[in-house]
């Protein structure tokens, strides 16, 4: 009602002379009623003389209707022209109601708290409960006074703690604050309580009563385990780089902490090599990947790992799908029922293992703006069914799930690529047919998350029987390594092919790196610089090996009936660095000898440490290596997966390529040679011991050829070169002449015109042979041409 000031005019004879509507709204009396008439005619008993004489405090007035009011009054005099008093203006306070005690008030706090409330005894016999305490058991106060508290509620572990609690209460006399989880038995669900319990004393300060205050604190609770969670996802979940085992971190987070359920079924393209494709308006196809349950072997899931499936829509992860956004579903949605109907025609032999699902969330698994897939949360003995604050952590730990399995998924087709690149790159199966060597080779690579690294190797015939054994490594792993690791491959073969000396191939191989690193543009770092390389050339005839290296280890050398050691040389510097020079080791080799070429992940690829934590130690690394050399074996392959098995760890963590190869030699009896006079009329006779030598070897139908090839290359050599001039034959895979002499300059083919008298026989030479070329040698040049032995 609103408020009207309540006011009276009383005269110098005690006359009501003005009434006020206030006045009116107090007492009930018009102002007609009241003008005129005396005042105390309103009054209900005498004024105290103390208020008169003060002219304020409380009078008790008469209402209109004959109830007695009381009223604080202030009387405050008026003077009239003459300066004496006139009457006084009377002002009136409305009624003021009663004012509780302060028992009272506190008794109505009690049991108003929003708070559960209670007072126990010093046996934990209820003396009071307010009116929250008595909504979450489910019973009223009367039915709880006197009663003990283990009678009120379930025999659980939170409840002897609740117990002992107020015991320790009531016998000390100390208050305390502790937290706990448990049931609210009318409020069917857990419930997480900040509890303060106080000791209750009489005057006297006697102990009486232990009084509590619980604060339901389950949103905050929850909150908290939320927030845990999303801190465990980011240590747990994504600790490997492999699609399938991230999604078994994510359901392991999961279960049983947020779900009873929890299964990631991917689109089927995640798990492969492709690039995602747009994903259908509906009926996308899935893959089980990972699932787990509260119940062991989690026989309550219809779809077994590994298998393909499609959600049908309206269900909630269709949903999920095809909006992108996290959908909750309960028990009773038209959608959740169709969902558990069709689980149940799916696999009938896990419905009993579904009763009492009463919720389900659906979790999009999207990262970079693409959808991976979903993952689902169900809930069935968890008492709290999903609400909108699950939704908002789901969507949090879908982001992040997703984003780990984004990363393994582009790590494996990143890693896929690089091994399909460099497996292009490398040589397969058998290697180049040469005779040489006997050769076995191991490529690994690295179990880590670095990806495939750069490492390679090579076996390149050369001309003469000889052969070049080439081992390498590419800084760095992935696409980019193995990429440089072919160019690399492909500019040893083309400096190769020139015949040139290792030193010398190392050297032109430097500086074509150190080209690439001054030609690049915008800043980029070349992938070339810092590879090594070694390269090495077998001569069987000689037994002679040369090898130079750029930076990589010394390969280890097994001679026959002697233990296996590295050869002692000089590393040189890695490739790119430039201005530094290569030194080229030269040996002299048995028959039957082992070379053993590798890459430093051989040596590196242990994590063993030392007790005082340092790295394990080189030495020791050799040492395995030679022990492993030195192992009896039947062949080069079982010696190959000897060495591996001995030195290497099951996981190593970096590429490994390995390169044995046993030496042969070519004896006396299938090598001819012969000092040549420069003079052309010599041609016909050492064509002849050619012809000769061939019938000697059985290859008479090669003479034809082999005479034109000596004739050509001696008669060239001695118009064009310079003595000493040499012939030699090489039986081999394949027949080979050859012819040395002091000049350096190379022939070459040409075009002869139809009037020409020469430049007719090279390229006859290179008609009739397999192949033909040139090297260079310290003492001058040889021209060689192969041909295939007759029958092969």
């Amino acid at each position: 009602m609103e408020h009207v000031a309540a006011a009276a005019i009383i005269d110098a004879h005690g006359r009501v002379t003005g009434w006020s509507a206030g006045a009116q709204q107090l007492t009930g009396h018009p102002a007609g009623e009241v003008v005129g008439r005396p005042a105390t005619d309103l009054l209900a008993e005498d004024v105290p003389a103390a208020t008169l004489a003060a002219r304020s405090g409380t009078v008790a007035l008469r209402h209109r209707d004959g109830h007695r009011i009381e009223l604080a009054l202030t009387a405050c005099p008026v003077l009239g022209p003459d300066g004496e008093p006139a009457g006084h203006v009377v002002t009136a306070e409305p009624p003021r109601p009663p004012r509780p005690s302060g028992t009272a008030v506190a008794a109505d706090a009690f049991q108003q708290a929003s708070m559960c409330m209670s007072v126990f005894d010093l046996r934990q016999h209820y003396l009071r409960a307010n009116d929250v305490a008595c909504q979450v058991l489910g019973q009223s106060e009367e039915a709880l006074l006197g009663r003990h508290l283990a009678e009120t509620v379930e025999d659980t572990v939170h409840t002897h703690g609740f117990l002992d609690h107020l015991r320790q209460v009531a016998e000390t006399g100390q208050p305390l604050r502790y937290e706990s989880f448990t049931d609210a038995p009318a409020l069917h669900r857990d419930h997480a309580w900040s509890i303060e319990m106080w000791p209750l004393r009489d005057g006297s300060g006697e102990l009486t009563a232990v009084a509590l205050a619980a604060f339901d604190s389950s949103e905050q609770y929850w909150a908290r385990r939320r927030l845990a969670l999303l801190n465990e996802a980011a240590t747990s979940i994504g600790t490997t780089l492999d699609v399938v085992r991230t999604a078994e971190e994510v359901v392991d987070l999961l279960v049983p902490q947020y779900a009873d359920f929890a299964g990631v079924d991917l689109l089927d393209w995640v798990l492969g090599e492709a690039e995602p494709p747009s994903l259908p308006h509906r009926g996308a196809v899935l893959r089980r990947v990972a699932h787990g349950s509260t119940r062991e072997g989690a026989p309550g899931a219809a779809i077994p790992l590994g298998e393909t499936h499609v959600y049908e829509p309206p269900s909630a992860p269709d949903r999920a799908l095809r909006e992108g956004k996290v959908v909750l579903s309960h028990a009773g949605d038209p959608e959740f029922d169709l969902w558990l109907e069709e689980r149940n025609l799916r696999s009938p032999e896990g419905r009993a293992y579904r009763e009492g699902v009463h919720s389900l969330i659906a979790i999009p698994l999207r990262a970079r703006g693409t959808t991976l897939g979903v993952a689902i949360c169900v809930r069935l003995t968890h008492p709290n069914a999903y609400a909108p604050d699950d939704a908002v952590f789901a969507e949090e730990l879908g982001s992040r799930a997703a984003v780990c399995i984004d990363n393994a998924r582009r790590f494996a087709r990143e890693r896929s690529t690089a091994h399909a690149l460099q497996h292009s790159l490398l040589p397969r199966g058998g290697l180049p047919g040469q005779a040489a060597v006997d050769v076995v080779h191991r490529y690994l690579p690295c179990g880590s998350q670095a990806g495939i690294g750069g490492d390679w190797f090579d076996v390149i015939p050369l001309s003469g029987s000889r052969v070049a054994l080439v081992v390498g490594d590419v800084v760095g792993h992935g696409i980019q390594s193995s990429a440089t690791m072919g160019r690399l491959r492909t500019a040893v073969r083309t400096l190769a092919d020139v015949d040139l000396p290792p030193d010398e191939l190392l050297t032109h191989l430097d500086d074509l790196v150190t080209h690439l690193g001054t030609e690049e543009e915008g800043g980029q770092e070349v992938a070339e610089l810092g590879a090594t390389c070694l390269y090495a050339v077998y001569d069987p005839v000689s037994r002679h090996l040369s090898l130079a290296a750029a930076g990589h280890p010394a390969p280890a050398l097994v001679l026959p009936g002697i233990p296996a050691e590295f050869v002692p040389m000089t590393a040189g510097p890695p490739l790119g660095i430039g201005g530094l020079p290569f030194e080229a080791t030269e040996l002299e080799l048995p028959e039957g000898s082992v070379v053993a070429l590798y890459t430093d992940g051989l040596l590196e690829g242990r994590d063993d440490r030392d007790v005082d934590g340092d790295d394990r130690d080189v030495d020791r690394a050799d040492d395995e290596l030679r022990r492993a050399l030195d192992t009896p074996h039947n062949s080069l392959d079982a010696l190959a997966d000897t060495i591996l098995k001995a030195v290497l760890p099951d996981r190593p963590g970096d590429d490994v390529a390995l390169l044995l190869a046993r030496t042969r030699a070519l004896g006396s009896d299938r090598v001819a040679t012969w000092d040549v006079p420069p003079d052309p009329a010599q041609v016909a006779h050492f064509r002849q011991a050619a012809t000769d030598q061939l019938a000697v070897w059985g290859l008479e139908e090669a003479s034809f050829v082999t005479e034109l090839v000596v004739s050509e290359l001696v008669t060239n050599a001695i118009r064009y070169g310079e003595p000493p001039i040499r012939l030699r034959l090489i039986r081999d895979r394949a027949l080979i002449c050859e012819v040395s002499d002091a000049s350096s300059t190379s022939p070459h083919l040409r075009r002869a015109h139809a009037y020409d008298e020469g430049g007719r026989g090279l390229l006859l030479v290179a008609q009739l042979t397999q192949r033909w070329g040139s090297r260079q040698t310290s003492s001058g040049k040889t021209i060689w041409a192969e041909q295939p032995l007759p029958g092969t």
